[in-house]
């Protein structure tokens, strides 16, 4: 039986006959925005399922296509589609391609999601940094990252940085804490008040689990949500996943120039 480690690193052996060096920088592209991959320079698109055991995302949205490009003079990676949880995938399927990054050198992650806002202040089509999350999808890393993760996963210069270049380029940028659900179901508005009452400002069904073992293995992370739909019981709006498409889809020219705007300052 192949294990973990045998399968990254037989991802690693793939991409390394096709990279020169280490990109500068990971971007995973969450339900819906997968359209920034067109404001970059490509110079190699991968079909997913053509990296050795590289999970396939099977959920509308996510193109499962690996990039390399470049943009403002850094070396990128796209993650264009991820896997959840929700799908029945192990914590380690979900984070396959965090180690993958890892094994790769790549030193910055940047993590990005569709997500419901919470926060009565948020609106579809908003954009939010995260500078903390609530991890609520109750899965058990495997060891050691059940015990490594730091207490801070969001690089606080990463943080200033963002911040900066919104406020530089004058897009509109909130703060908050995201909520990781397990899903598949949208959550009910008893959820949704209990979640407000704890702290969370926007909820979603990605990036914790993601982020956390990122941050365990030395890479500096930031992460971004596009709020897509106002949560349940804060809208007259029944919720859906093209509903969340769509709202992707209006908002992708505000998503990509922070994207570029943040590209140029990093």
């Amino acid at each position: 039986m192949t294990t973990a480690s045998e399968k990254v690193s037989a991802a690693v052996a793939f991409l390394a006959e096709k990279i020169s060096r280490a990109p500068d920088l990971a971007i995973v592209l969450g339900s819906g925005l997968g359209d920034f991959a067109q404001h970059i320079d490509t110079h190699l698109s991968l079909d997913a399922k053509d990296i050795p055991h590289y999970p396939v995302p099977r959920v509308a949205g996510h193109h499962g296509k690996v990039i390399l490009g470049s943009y403002a003079g850094k070396s990128l990676m796209l993650i264009k589609g991820r896997v959840h949880l929700y799908e029945g995938h192990s914590p380690e399927t979900v984070t396959f391609y965090v180690h993958l990054l890892a094994a790769l050198g790549i030193k910055t992650l940047i993590l990005t999601n569709a997500a419901g806002g919470i926060n009565h202040h948020f609106n579809p089509g908003d954009l939010c940094l995260i500078t903390d999350h609530l991890d609520l999808t109750f899965t058990r890393l495997s060891f050691p990252y059940r015990f490594s993760r730091p207490c801070i996963i969001y690089d606080a210069a990463l943080i200033r940085l963002i911040e900066q270049a919104a406020l530089q380029h004058r897009i509109a940028l909130h703060r908050g804490i995201y909520a990781g659900v397990l899903g598949p179901s949208y959550e009910t508005r008893a959820e949704i008040r209990m979640l407000a009452r704890i702290g969370a400002d926007v909820v979603g069904m990605s990036t914790v689990v993601e982020a956390s073992v990122a941050a365990a293995l030395g890479l500096r992370v930031a992460a971004l949500s596009l709020v897509t739909n106002k949560a349940a019981g804060l809208s007259p709006e029944k919720l859906s996943h093209e509903e969340v498409q769509l709202t992707a889809h209006h908002a992708k020219e505000k998503f990509s120039a922070l994207m570029k705007a943040i590209l140029e300052a990093i």
